[in-house]
C-alpha cells in the first residue's frame, strides 16, 4: 500500500504534516506504527524511513509526521512546549489512525510516548523506545543552564546532530518539568520495549533502567547495546529496531 503525504488543519494550532501508509487487506486489525521523532527532529530520520520501508513490505500500516514547527509542518519551533507536541500526537491519533497503535518513540518522542499512553491507554497497543529520553527537562541540563533559560527565556547549544544550535526555551523546559513521569509509577500496562546504547552521550543509559522500574506494566524489556550511540542508526541498530517490532507486532497479533 502507498502513503501519501496529508495535511492536517487545526482551529488553533499550526498545521500538521504526516504521512500515512494504509494496511493491506491481510494487515486489517493490526495496530498501526506511529514514529515519534526527537527533539527538533522530524519524519524523514534514518530510523523513521527504515521502518517506513519495512511497513511497506510487510504490509503494516504506519503514520509519520513533523511536530508543530518542526519540518515541514507549520509553528514556530520556538513557541512550542512538551505537551503542545503531544498534544500533536492525540490530534492525529483521534482524527487520522483508527484501531489500536504502537508507538515508537526515539529520544524525545519515548518521553512522548508515556504521555500518550497515559492519555489514550485503550488506543496504544505497545510502546518501543530508541534511546528514549523521558525527564530529560530535569536531568539533561546543568544548573547554571537551567538558571539560563529562567532568566533569559531560552538556551542555546552546540548540536553534534547538525550545523544549527539546540535552542530550549523556558515554555518547553516548564512544561517538561510538568510532565514529569519518573516521579511515581507510571500507569500503562501494555508491552513495552526499550533500546538503549551504553555508550550514549545524551541519554545515561541507567534513565532506561529507571524507566523500566517506574512502568507499572509487567511486560517490559530493556535492550541494551554495549557501544550503542544516542543515534542507534547503523544498519545492526536498524536491524534490532525492525526486528523488535515485527516480534512485538506478532506478539500483540496473538492476544
Amino acid at each position: 500500500m502507498t502513503n501519501t503525504l496529508s495535511f492536517l488543519d487545526r482551529a488553533d494550532r499550526p498545521r500538521l504534516v504526516y504521512s500515512h501508509r494504509r494496511a493491506a487487506p491481510e494487515r486489517a486489525g493490526a495496530p498501526t506504527l506511529v514514529f515519534l521523532p526527537g527533539y527538533a527532529s522530524d519524519m524523514t530520520g534514518t530510523k523513521a524511513l527504515a521502518l517506513d520501508a519495512w511497513a511497506g513490505e510487510t504490509g503494516h500500516a504506519m503514520l509519520r509526521f513533523d511536530y508543530a514547527g518542526c519540518g515541514a509542518s507549520s509553528g514556530k519551533f520556538e513557541d512550542q512546549a512538551l505537551a503542545d507536541w503531544r498534544d500533536d500526537v492525540l490530534a492525529l491519533i483521534d482524527t487520522v489512525v483508527s484501531g489500536p497503535v504502537l508507538l515508537v518513540g526515539s529520544s524525545m518522542g519515548g518521553w512522548l510516548a508515556l504521555l500518550v499512553a497515559l492519555a489514550r491507554p485503550q488506543r496504544v497497543a505497545g510502546i518501543v523506545g530508541i534511546a528514549a529520553a523521558p525527564d530529560f527537562t530535569m536531568w539533561g541540563f546543568s544548573q547554571e543552564e537551567k538558571m539560563t533559560i529562567l532568566t533569559e527565556g531560552r538556551l542555546e547549544r552546540a548540536s553534534e546532530y547538525g550545523p544549527e544550535p539546540m535552542v530550549t526555551t523556558r515554555r518547553f523546559w516548564q512544561s517538561g518539568e510538568g510532565n514529569r513521569v519518573l516521579i511515581g509509577e507510571i500507569a500503562y500496562d501494555g508491552p513495552v520495549r526499550l533500546i538503549q546504547g551504553q555508550n550514549d552521550p545524551d541519554v545515561p543509559w541507567q534513565y532506561a533502567l529507571e524507566t523500566t522500574k517506574q512502568l507499572r506494566s509487567a511486560d517490559v524489556q530493556l535492550l541494551l547495546i554495549k557501544d550503542g550511540d544516542h543515534r542507534l542508526s547503523r544498519d545492526g541498530d536498524i536491524a534490532l529496531l525492525v526486528q523488535t517490532v515485527g516480534n512485538l507486532l506478532i506478539q500483540l497479533s496473538s492476544t
